[in-house]
């Protein structure tokens, strides 16, 4: 049996969208065990997945040190791997290629870095499909394979029938009402540079609120309660009513049991947009004006997935500026992408999945 080892560390997103190149082995190729090093905070996007034979599982603060880290990389190197795919290539996974003896190991190609690897995959800078470009890189690197065209492109959630009816007793619990569609908003991004500010955010939640009869959900994770207070209490008493601010679950696994009882998402880029797209549920993403749009609006189609950014409507002001200083003077163009800018686009969006306005 064949085994090989693809490494995605850090965030959610990432992991999620990674789990793409472990389903394709599976299916393209026979004889084939997988395993996927992923960081511990990630691990409840990759439950039930019959892709992955072993979870590899890297904890940050377990490991930290380069000590500890080469320590990590000469275990990993027990398992005599004879592919190693590197999805991140930076220093944490560079040592556990340098000290692995797997025949074959594949990443990007990049400067100074090359000699790590017995194959190295040229990035391009322009989508070539719906997919984005996220998607895109990722499964290049499954070319040195032989896997030229990938059948998979959804990366996937599995949730359990007991998972679902956990929702549904949550749903009956916080008195949703059971005829209206459930709308997730996705009301912080990873941190503030990713994060529509919380004027516009409230803007937009009372749109909703006010036009459709729906149930609304807010996602956050309990250290950010008080700027998701600030969204709420800056609605109008109407709209308040139709938002459910307690139920949140409790950690990562309950949020995807939870979306997957939703409807639809809305709002700033992320992990729970990325978790609710592989649950196949409708989004409309706001992007930071320093995200690069082609990248990530992965399955973009105007339809079930559609998404904003300040390019769209004031091209001339990002023009000749690097996404690195965008990112360091992001509030200042941040106080272009008003909820205003792109209202329309969302009523469109939103009339297409939750029936039209009310009347």
């Amino acid at each position: 049996m064949k085994k090989i080892l693809i490494i995605q560390h850090k965030m959610i997103g990432d992991v999620l969208i990674c789990s793409l190149l472990c389903e394709n082995i599976k299916k393209h190729l026979s004889n084939v065990q997988v395993d996927y090093l992923v960081n511990s905070n990630t691990l409840p996007v990759l439950e039930n997945n019959p892709y992955i034979d072993n979870l590899i599982v890297f904890d940050e603060k377990e490991h930290k040190g380069l000590k500890k880290m080469i320590g990590f990389a000469r275990k990993i190197n027990q398992n005599q791997y004879d592919v190693v795919i590197d999805a991140y290539s930076k220093l944490i996974s560079w040592l556990t290629v340098f000290f692995n003896n797997a025949p074959k190991k594949i990443s990007y190609k990049k400067r100074g870095r090359s000699f790590l690897y017995t194959h190295n995959i040229e990035k391009h800078f322009n989508p070539k499909s719906h997919l984005g470009l996220a998607i895109e890189h990722r499964l290049a690197l499954l070319q040195p394979l032989g896997i030229d065209n990938p059948t998979v492109h959804f990366p996937k959630l599995y949730v359990t029938e007991k998972e679902k009816q956990f929702a549904q007793v949550e749903f009956q619990k916080h008195g949703l009402h059971p005829q209206r569609k459930t709308v997730m908003i996705s009301l912080l991004g990873s941190d503030e540079t990713k994060t529509l500010p919380l004027a516009e955010m409230a803007k937009l939640v009372e749109y909703i609120g006010k036009n459709y009869e729906v149930n609304i959900l807010f996602n956050y994770f309990p250290s950010q309660i008080s700027q998701a207070r600030q969204v709420y209490d800056a609605l109008s008493r109407e709209v308040q009513q139709k938002v459910f601010f307690d139920l949140l679950g409790d950690d990562l696994r309950a949020f995807i049991v939870i979306m997957d009882a939703c409807d639809l998402i809305v709002g700033n880029d992320g992990g729970a947009i990325n978790m609710a797209k592989a649950l196949e549920k409708p989004s409309f993403i706001v992007f930071s004006p320093w995200i690069e749009k082609k990248a990530w609006a992965s399955f973009e189609d105007s339809i079930n997935h559609v998404s904003t950014h300040l390019a769209d409507f004031m091209h001339e002001k990002l023009e000749g500026i690097s996404q690195k200083t965008i990112k360091k003077q992001v509030f200042e163009f941040y106080k272009f992408l008003t909820f205003e800018l792109f209202e329309n686009q969302l009523k469109t969006f939103l009339n297409r999945h939750l029936g039209g306005i009310k009347n």
